[in-house]
């Protein structure tokens, strides 16, 4: 059975928008490393020696973008989608670069809750894979949540619902065919 163009292009764009908004945020980092750097330079070798060069200044200044990006993303009212470009996804990279970011921790667990509501309500308006994504997103952050169990126990099963309509669907099919040819 194929697909038709748009269905497939459509299944991809989440990858392709957390791909650009990747290489937007590498950019704006390496951008600010830059003029940092030249700012440096033009200061000075005293200057230079007295700025931090070590690898947790590189991280704290990702942090600062991760964590910027992430609460305007919340403002926006981005808190699972779009893909690659929303508040969980940014949270949970400044936790990738400091694993005990206090903020970072805190704004996950604050909004835990409505990222919970929200893959509900996806499951009930049968957008079974963006509710996957969803939940794959918040089982990153806490593995073990109870509500993520019963969440993942109704993604299964409007799963079997959705498949157990498309054999029904498919029978219906074969019995016209089936009929046409008698």
């Amino acid at each position: 059975m194929s697909r038709p163009l748009s269905r497939i292009s459509l299944r991809h764009a989440p990858a392709i928008v957390f791909a650009i908004a990747l290489a937007a945020g590498g950019a704006i980092f390496w951008h600010g490393r830059a003029v940092a750097k030249a700012e440096l330079n033009e200061s000075g070798p005293v200057a230079a020696e007295a700025a931090p060069s070590s690898s947790s200044a590189d991280d704290q200044s990702g942090t600062s973008i991760l964590l910027g990006l992430a609460r305007d993303a919340m403002h926006d009212g981005r808190l699972l989608a779009p893909a690659g470009n929303n508040a969980y996804e940014f949270y949970l990279s400044v936790l990738q670069l400091q694993p005990d970011n206090q903020t970072a921790q805190q704004a996950l667990r604050e909004s835990f809750p409505e990222a919970a509501e929200k893959i509900e309500h996806a499951i009930n308006q049968q957008d079974l894979e963006e509710a996957r994504r969803e939940l794959d997103l918040l089982r990153e952050f806490d593995s073990s949540n109870f509500t993520l169990a019963l969440l993942g126990g109704k993604l299964s099963a409007a799963r079997a619902v959705v498949t157990r309509q498309h054999e029904a669907e498919a029978a219906r099919i074969q019995k016209v065919a089936h009929t046409k040819k008698a």
